[in-house]
């Protein structure tokens, strides 16, 4: 029950902010969650071995996200901010070197925080700000609806593993179903949300590369609790996990969907 009632919080929360939210909150919200996304992994790091400084982290992560959220796409500013991330927290790196051979690991994972949360949170809001809310929701709701989809086709039909060391229980079977009905759903959506829409097939195979960047966001997050030894990335919602839990396919599809906005 404390998992399905904080489940429609989450969901009716989202879609309130996604929606109804002016650009200003909408930011502050992302940046909200980039924030605590950033906590999570440190925490994960900090199980694995790696002591990381959260501050460090966060505050790199944060101008990567205002980076791409803000430059509309404007490669120099993403490049800008990249190259003042990589001094500033090669220089903390260096501060922070007590000796040893786990130099290298540390400076990398005190780095990833930008690339794998700022850079696709920033993408997000620059979704929200080139498609308004309508192209934001078509992305979100192509990976809820592929998530369940995976999820019941699993139950019914999953026999052979997807990805058996990193999580034994999604399925080939599974991952095919939501492979389908995603990029079905993405196709259907879109010929209404987006404007002008694209051809159906290429519909169609953005929606198939969107499903497959959630699933490949999915096992990632999942390989990074299994390689430090925890069920979730934190204890923040109940019944679901952490703030990494319900986004981790998001990381990954957003960055994808941002491409197609400027391209296509």
């Amino acid at each position: 029950m404390v998992r399905v009632l904080s489940g429609a919080v989450l969901i009716a929360c989202a879609v309130a902010v996604v929606w109804l939210a002016p650009p200003t909150l909408f930011y502050v919200v992302s940046q909200l969650v980039l924030v605590l996304g950033v906590w999570e992994y440190v925490s994960l790091s900090r199980a694995g071995g790696l002591d990381l400084p959260v501050w460090a982290a966060g505050l790199a992560a944060v101008v990567t996200s205002a980076s791409v959220a803000t430059g509309g796409g404007a490669s120099t500013h993403v490049a800008a901010a990249l190259l003042g991330v990589l001094v500033v927290l090669g220089v903390v790196s260096l501060a922070r070197w007590e000796g040893g051979s786990g130099a290298l690991a540390a400076a990398s994972a005190l780095l990833f925080p930008s690339v794998y949360l700022g850079l696709p949170i920033g993408a997000l809001v620059a979704i929200r700000q080139r498609q308004g809310a309508a192209g934001l929701f078509l992305v979100m709701l192509t990976i809820i609806i592929s998530d369940t989809a995976q999820y019941y086709t699993g139950r019914l039909l999953g026999r052979r593993p997807l990805a058996a060391r990193i999580s034994p229980k999604k399925t080939l079977e599974g991952a095919l179903g939501g492979f389908l009905v995603g990029a079905v759903a993405f196709a259907a959506i879109g010929a209404r949300w987006w404007t002008p829409p694209p051809p159906v097939g290429v519909r169609l195979g953005l929606g198939l590369l969107i499903v497959a960047a959630g699933i490949a966001g999915d096992l990632f997050e999942s390989m990074l609790k299994r390689s430090a030894g925890v069920k979730d990335s934190s204890s923040l919602i109940p019944g679901h996990g952490g703030v990494l839990d319900r986004i981790d396919a998001l990381l990954f599809a957003a960055p994808v969907y941002f491409l197609a906005t400027v391209y296509l």
